[in-house]
């Protein structure tokens, strides 16, 4: 028997995950797209359950949906106690209105106002450290709204667990003092449930009920089985299901209570490039040679073959099934042509968002480019929308952000408001937008020698080959095949200045070296810039992956490709490992059914 449940798609971001997460919790669901007044009123008469999800910049957000005039038809919606269930900016439109964009107004239906996290917050202040923001992660409830005195303990609000962690990715957030709390006092007294969340020292609604309502800030669909397991209860019409406590992981008591809350965050890489053959392939080399580097049958027409580790989809979701925080796609062919008709990429994460439930990223080719047919200039914008509607969740900018980067500089740090950067997080969020950074080490006998920031290196063993006690970490693009006289220092502030929300840090000189993260690089970087750092390069075993979350400067999420293809380590093992060896707080849901 089919079902039917109502999206409100204005064009925010990823509804493809969410679709396909209603798919995996049901397939008899018949999925239908609101877009409009029009869409919303033929609809009406049988809408039963509706979901209202947002993704990025809020004012652009509520803007489409006053223009949409969708405003008045959600409002009398929830007024009748049908079922409503938000999504991210979907929650956050039911507030009066946001700093992100203080002249745009909220539906007012939380007496609420957002504000940005606090870079400076007073708990990251005391180690020398900021907080990052956006708050990009996994983190958990440290408050679930009790049920009512009917309701039996072994039941939870539609799923809301304190034990389980979800996805999380947002700067702005309706953050709240500690209790006593008059503004929430007053909320309780009208009949709203929250949930409540910790990012530092700051809470934030996580979660709202009232009635037929539910919201969530985190994303749901984006969150594991933990997370359709809640999707699935609103579905079901059930707000206080029994909780499985066998579905559960409960921390060892030992394990740390991380400043930030968040989980130690690990990320599965694949670089896709099409082989000889024109198949779409997963790689990995030697500092960027991703081609066979002995004779045998690897090769072909005496040349090389591209060492070939598996097909995308299937490595992405074994990664997801071990356990992967995320999986991040590099298509290190990136478009020949066009980006619009690079079409096995597109297919890729279509088919991957079919069974992955954890964020997905995907780099290569997001850039304005000239259709080769018609002449036509595609904004990166349009390309980036094609990959979040496909199943990305999140887009990587490369070599672009380096030309970008530059011409920052060139203009006397200028914003032109034009750039990839800039209009891709202005419409969807910063946190949609990851800078992939591909440096290699350089060394000056001084610091006058150039321009860049230098790093002081103090250990005789690493000095240069010419003695040199000075380095620092030169940009290059195209698959590490162009250097620039720009530091990536440089190239990180310059590009958090411009909008972007996330940095990928690798590092050409431990690429494939199975020798450990580059820290010195990453220490560097992650003590100066505000938004969140990936350690990428040179994971070869778990050890790895514990010293860098243990540095001083508190990396953000750690990235393994190579040890995960090669099948040394699972993801699972790497994060049993954390938690047992480093006592580190890990995501685990080995045993977890839908």
């Amino acid at each position: 028997m089919s079902k039917i449940v109502h999206i409100i798609d204005v064009e925010s971001g990823n509804l493809q995950s969410l679709s396909n997460a209603i798919k995996r919790i049901d397939p008899n669901y018949i999925i239908k797209f609101i877009h409009n007044e029009s869409d919303f009123k033929a609809l009406d008469h049988e809408i039963t359950k509706l979901i209202f999800p947002g993704v990025g910049n809020y004012g652009h957000f509520v803007r489409q949906i006053y223009e949409r005039n969708l405003d008045k038809l959600i409002e009398k919606y929830i007024k009748d106690d049908r079922a409503l269930m938000g999504i991210c900016v979907g929650l956050q439109a039911f507030a009066k209105g946001s700093e992100e964009s203080p002249h745009e107004q909220g539906l007012g239906i939380l007496n609420l106002e957002l504000k940005k996290f606090n870079v400076n917050d007073p708990a990251y202040a005391k180690r020398g450290v900021k907080k990052a923001v956006p708050h990009i992660g996994w983190n958990g409830l440290v408050d679930v709204p009790t049920a009512d005195a009917d309701i039996h303990s072994d039941k939870s609000l539609f799923n809301l667990n304190v034990a389980n962690k979800y996805y999380f990715v947002h700067s702005y957030a309706a953050i709240i003092d500690q209790e006593p709390n008059e503004k929430l006092d007053k909320l309780r007294q009208e009949g709203w449930n929250f949930a409540i969340a910790r990012y530092g020292s700051e809470r934030f609604l996580a979660a709202i009920n009232k009635g037929n309502l539910f919201a969530t800030q985190f994303h749901p669909e984006k969150s594991g089985i933990a997370g359709l397991k809640i999707i699935k209860a609103f579905l079901d019409g059930e707000k206080y299901p029994m909780v499985n406590k066998s579905d559960v992981h409960q921390q060892p008591d030992d394990v740390e209570k991380t400043v930030s809350g968040l989980t130690r965050r690990i990320i599965a890489c694949l670089d896709v490039r099409t082989n000889d053959d024109g198949d779409l392939v997963v790689t990995k080399g030697d500092q960027y040679n991703v081609r066979e580097t002995k004779n045998g049958d690897s090769e072909s027409a005496g040349a090389p073959a591209v060492r070939n580790l598996g097909k995308p989809v299937e490595l992405a979701t074994r990664y997801y099934n071990q356990g992967a925080d995320e999986v991040t796609f590099l298509n290190i062919t990136s478009f020949r042509n066009s980006p619009l008709k690079d079409l096995p990429m597109l297919e890729v994460l279509k088919r991957a968002a079919e069974t992955i439930f954890v964020p997905l990223t995907v780099g290569g080719g997001i850039k304005d480019m000239q259709d080769p047919e018609t002449g036509e200039i595609i904004p990166a914008v349009q390309v980036a929308d094609l990959y979040f509607r496909s199943g990305a969740d999140k887009v990587s900018i490369g070599s672009d952000a380096v030309a970008i980067a530059e011409q920052y500089y060139a203009n006397n740090k200028q914003k032109s408001g034009k750039t990839s950067i800039e209009t891709i997080s202005k419409t969807f969020g910063n946190q949609a937008v990851v800078i992939s950074v591909d440096p290699k080490r350089r060394y000056v006998a001084s610091p006058k020698d150039t321009t860049m920031q230098t790093i002081h290196i103090t250990d005789p063993a690493r000095y240069g080959p010419n003695g040199e006690q000075y380095c620092y970490y030169q940009v290059t693009s195209q698959g590490g095949r162009k250097t620039h006289e720009l530091g990536a220092l440089e190239l990180c502030l310059a590009c958090e200045d411009l909008g972007a929300g996330e940095i990928l840090l690798n590092s050409i000189d431990h690429d494939g070296s199975n020798k450990g993260f580059n820290l010195e690089l990453l220490n560097q970087i992650k003590s100066q810039v505000s938004i969140p750092v990936i350690a990428s390069s040179g994971a070869g075993n778990p050890q790895h992956f514990k010293e860098v979350f243990e540095m001083e400067c508190g990396i953000d999420a750690a990235l393994g490709a190579g040890l995960f293809h090669r099948g040394e380590y699972t993801v699972n093992e790497v994060k049993h490992y954390l938690q047992d060896q480093g006592k580190m707080d890990v995501r685990l849901e080995d045993d977890v059914k839908l």
